[in-house]
């Protein structure tokens, strides 16, 4: 039975039913309409002035020719809009880039701010559970800022109080389809905020072709393609170890020749050789006569070649011992990089132990001890369980391509890689879409980057072996 008793009078009852439940209804205070104008007021203007402080050009350009209309009449106005509208439109046919960047942009953004993003917010941040709706007042987080440019939006979020930033990277999904984009990132600006980009539109979605050879001699970093955002991508190999992660057909040979491509001059010059280890006998085996005596095929060789690395480090070890703490690449002593193509097949599916054992514990003496002396792996598998990568964590920097389980983004960059929007296992298996795209999670930020390696086909393989071949001496 249920009572609904108001005021005090729930002191007086006496009940002696176990299972009778009072429900005390407090008395509820009409608040005068004088008052909730003045409120309703108060915020008109404080949003008012919020919008005028955010965004004072657009504000300026829709009220500019409203006031010179009411002064000096329409005509005056009519010139005021036209003059500068045909210097932007001007401006926008002789110098779009710039244009874009100093005007068309924060236009969309105004536009976006307040008919995507302002409009949805209350409703999406209230069903998401990002908002609480309590006694009749919501307590949203606020939304900052709003930029846009080519490829996304970027959102300034202030959490509320208690929150945190995994809060928002579980509902990624969730806030991407309440604001009609295609996926959400979550990062951190700094205490208490977040930036959340939703891209507009994928500028990965075309193959890329070969980047040109590098004209000067450099170790790095090596470009080898375009990120998401349209910049450049470069690959530090210097200095680091690099595990490169995909299922079959995500274009990992894609990754691989970029960087030697990269390489070549400095190969030319002496300040840099390249080990290729290829089990496969597929990739790298059409590229042989670069690497000169530094390639092996047969596991037992790839073994021998592993130890006469561990030996070099071993030895320049012993030589820069109090001399020096980094290694500067020199033709006496060039920069290494041990390319292992499928190391999944000579540390875990390798049927002789003792090979395995040999190969497992020269690859993780290289990536513990050896790129302060100038020896860097990149190791590129299929398969990033931990029995059978189980070195996959000496790797500063890591690259997951097209993976066949969300699981296995998280094994290959890190613990809540995925929840930060590397969607590793949503890239497209067709070649044409997919091949080469991946995310990469540097050593120094735990934020992944999308980037699309360049394809370099076979053509472009024989005219590097064409021009390079022997420098791999």
């Amino acid at each position: 039975m249920l009572r609904k008793l108001p005021g005090d009078e729930v002191r007086t009852l006496v009940s002696t039913t176990p299972d009778t439940a009072v429900v005390f209804r407090p008395a509820v205070m009409q608040t005068p309409a004088v008052i909730t104008i003045l409120v309703m007021v108060g915020r008109f203007i404080t949003g008012l002035i919020r919008t005028i402080v955010a965004h004072p050009i657009a504000t300026t350009a829709l009220v500019a020719p409203s006031v010179i209309w009411i002064r000096y009449g329409w005509p005056v106005a009519v010139a005021a809009v036209t003059v500068p509208c045909s210097m932007l439109v001007g401006w926008a046919v002789a110098g779009r880039e710039s244009f874009a960047r100093w005007v068309g942009w924060r236009l969309l953004a105004f536009w976006r701010r307040l008919w995507v993003y302002r409009r949805h917010w209350q409703p999406v941040m209230i069903i998401t559970g990002l908002g609480r709706h309590i006694r009749g007042r919501d307590y949203l987080p606020r939304l900052v800022r709003v930029t846009c440019d080519g490829w996304a939006d970027r959102i300034t979020v202030k959490m509320l109080a208690g929150q945190a930033v995994k809060d928002w990277a579980d509902r990624a999904d969730h806030l991407a389809h309440g604001f009609g984009a295609p996926a959400c990132r979550v990062a951190i600006a700094r205490a208490g905020r977040l930036v959340l980009t939703f891209p507009r539109r994928d500028p990965l979605a075309s193959p890329l072709s070969a980047v040109p050879i590098p004209e000067t001699a450099s170790v790095g970093p090596v470009e080898i393609g375009r990120c998401e955002d349209g910049t450049t991508y470069k690959l530090k190999v210097h200095g680091t170890h690099v595990l490169i992660a995909g299922a079959t057909g995500s274009g990992k040979g894609s990754w691989l020749w970029s960087t030697i491509r990269g390489l070549l001059p400095a190969m030319r010059a002496g300040l840099v050789q390249i080990w290729a280890l290829d089990p496969k006998r597929m990739e790298l085996s059409f590229g042989r006569p670069l690497f000169g005596s530094h390639y092996a095929a047969d596991p037992k060789e790839c073994a021998d070649l592993l130890d006469e690395a561990v030996k070099v480090m071993q030895e320049r070890a012993g030589r820069f011992a109090g001399l020096q703490r980094s290694h500067v690449p020199t033709t006496a002593d060039p920069f290494i990089l041990v390319i292992v193509d499928e190391v999944a097949f000579l540390t875990a599916y390798q049927a002789d132990k003792q090979l395995r054992q040999r190969i497992t514990a020269a690859l993780a003496t290289l990536t513990t001890q050896g790129r302060t002396v100038g020896i860097g792996v990149m190791a590129a598998l299929q398969d990033p369980r931990k029995e059978v990568m189980t070195i996959r964590n000496l790797f500063p920097d890591k690259i997951a391509l097209r993976l066949d389980e969300s699981e296995q983004v998280d094994m290959v960059l890190g613990d809540g890689a995925r929840d930060r929007g590397a969607l590793a296992d949503h890239i497209s298996p067709v070649p044409e879409l997919g091949a080469g795209v991946g995310y990469v999670r540097l050593e120094t930020s735990p934020d992944p980057v999308r980037v699309r390696a360049a394809y370099v086909s076979d053509a472009d393989i024989r005219a590097m072996v064409a021009e390079f071949a022997g420098v791999g001496r």
